[in-house]
Order: structure tokens, then sequence, then C-alpha cells
């Protein structure tokens, strides 16, 4: 009998214990919130990112071999969590479907005013691929969706397409372009509601001394156009490129270290001739985050940025 009890005291104690063990573990779970973990944008406090590339011309959005879509690769790699696509400039449609499809979190095929905040969106292009990323913009902006942020690389007009302002869902926009060659870019953009749009900058760049290596382009390309090819393989503007794009995403994910296009595997195809020197100079002061008003463009050699209206 003695034994009896001795058992059922020390089960007793048993049960006491693993109480005394357990139950503050679960009072303090039930005071943590744990972030869900998913694709962006399915928690208040995680961005839904989007970033969407055009390319020039009519080369095919899986070109490997041209800049636009080895910066989508490098921009995947470095910020896994983010959504980078690029698309062919005339296929705009398409972009604007994949991107309305990313931004409805809750798939109930009506994006919410909250969807729409969360978005983080940036557009870039060279040539062609750059009217088309100022008229993507516009269409979102007629979705009431923001953009935060475009890039222009030697804008040229599409066929039956004009140059455009910017339309005011754009925060930011930057314009690089050259002036030699049968093909050269908009010198300047502008936007429809300067209060709402900050033009960065209208950067010229110059090519006399400094010869980029082109051979991802056919030989008569390169004969007859090759400056608007050279700012488009132009280390100098990815490295700007990526450092404004870094700073329009404060607390999104980066791998760690996280290199510059110039300092890329993804951009190998590109690092010959004069930039195999390693000479790249940055063009712009980028500002701490949040502080995009004062970013300066100082001048620089082989660059002469532009004022903006």
């Amino acid at each position: 009998m003695k034994e009896r009890r001795h058992w059922k005291f020390t089960a007793f104690i048993f049960v006491l214990t693993v109480i005394a063990l357990v139950a503050p573990g679960i009072a303090c779970g039930q005071d943590v919130s744990l972030p869900e973990v998913g694709s962006a944008g399915t928690t208040p406090t995680i961005r839904n990112v989007i970033i969407i590339g055009f390319v020039g011309g009519f080369v095919s959005r899986n070109d490997t071999k041209h800049p636009e879509v080895q910066f989508a690769a490098y921009l995947r790699d470095r910020y896994p969590l983010i959504h980078s696509e690029v698309f062919g400039n005339h296929h705009g449609r398409k972009a604007l479907h994949q991107v309305v499809r990313l931004l409805d979190t809750d798939h109930d095929g009506v994006l919410s005013s909250l969807e729409k905040e969360r978005a983080t969106i940036i557009i870039y292009g060279h040539s062609w691929g750059a009217t088309e990323t100022v008229a993507f913009a516009r269409e979102l902006g007629q979705m009431g969706i923001p953009v935060a942020l475009t890039i222009q690389i030697d804008t040229i007009a599409k066929p039956g397409h004009k140059a455009s302002e910017l339309s005011p869902n754009v925060a930011s926009a930057i314009n690089f372009y050259q002036t030699e060659g049968p093909l050269h870019g908009a010198p300047e953009i502008f936007a429809a509601d300067p209060a709402r749009t900050k033009i960065i900058g209208n950067l010229r760049m110059t090519y006399e001394n400094r010869p980029i290596n082109c051979d991802n382009y056919s030989w008569y390309s390169r004969t007859l156009n090759k400056p608007h090819h050279e700012i488009e393989n132009d280390f100098r503007v990815w490295d700007e490129v990526a450092a404004l794009i870094n700073s329009d995403l404060p607390g999104v994910a980066s791998i760690v270290p996280a290199p510059s296009p110039s300092g890329s595997p993804f951009f190998k195809y590109l690092r010959r001739g004069f930039q195999a020197h390693g000479t790249e100079t940055a063009l712009i002061e980028t500002p701490s985050v949040g502080d995009r008003s004062k970013k300066a463009i100082p001048e620089v050699e082989h660059a002469e940025p532009r004022e903006s209206k």
C-alpha cells in the first residue's frame, strides 16, 4: 500500500513539473506574432516588390547576352523575395497582366487599396524599352497603382509613339542618354506633376575615349549604331541603377555581401575591353534611405549630367 502511494505521489509531482516547464512557453508563445513565410506582400510588414524590365528593338526577353536580361537575374539573386522579370517592349499588356496577378495577393480577382499600397514597382528599359517604361507606368497610374522608380536608358520613341511626360503615379525617375550615332536618346524627361514626381537627373554619357565592348550585337549594329549599344552595355549605368533600386528597397532582404553589377558573375559577358580594367566610377552620390531629395549629380569624367526642369 505504501508503495502504491509513493508512485501516485511521484506521478503527481511529475505532472506538476511538466506543467511548470511547459506553461511559460505557451504563455510566451501567445504574446509573439511570428511573420508569415511566403512571397512578398503576404503581410502588412512586407512590401510586394515587382521590378519589370523592357528590352529594346526586337530583342528577345530571354536573350541572356543583353544587360536588361542579365540585370533581372542579378536582382533575383540579390533579393530572393522580390519578383523581377523582363518583357519585350511590344508586350506591355502581358507585363500588365503579370503585375496585376502578382499584386492580387488574396487571389480574389480585384485589387484592393491595401494591395496597391503595399506595391513597390520599379520599371527600367533601353531604347524602345525605355519608351515602353513610360507607357507602362502610365497604364499602372490609370489603375491607381503607384510606381516607385522608372529608369530610362537612351530612350527612342517607338513607331507610332512619341515621348511623353511621366505620369503622376511615378515617385522618382532618372534618364541616361548619349548623343552620338544615328540613334540617340531623349536628352530630358519631364514630370506631368513635378510636385509628385522627382526627376533625379538627365545624365549624358560619352564614349569617345571610353569604348565599350558590344559583341552581344551584330557587326552591322556595332558599325552603324555603336554608341546606342555602348550605353546599354556600360557598367557605370547598371551600377548606378542597382544603387538607386537598393535605396528604394529599405528592409527588403538582400544577400550579404551584395556586389554591384560590375562585380557580379551575372554580367561576366560584358566584362571585356575598357570595362575589364576596373575603372568604373559612381555617377551619382547616393543619399541615405528616405532622403532622395538630397541626391546630387556631380561632374564626373565622361558624363555630363543636366539639371532637370
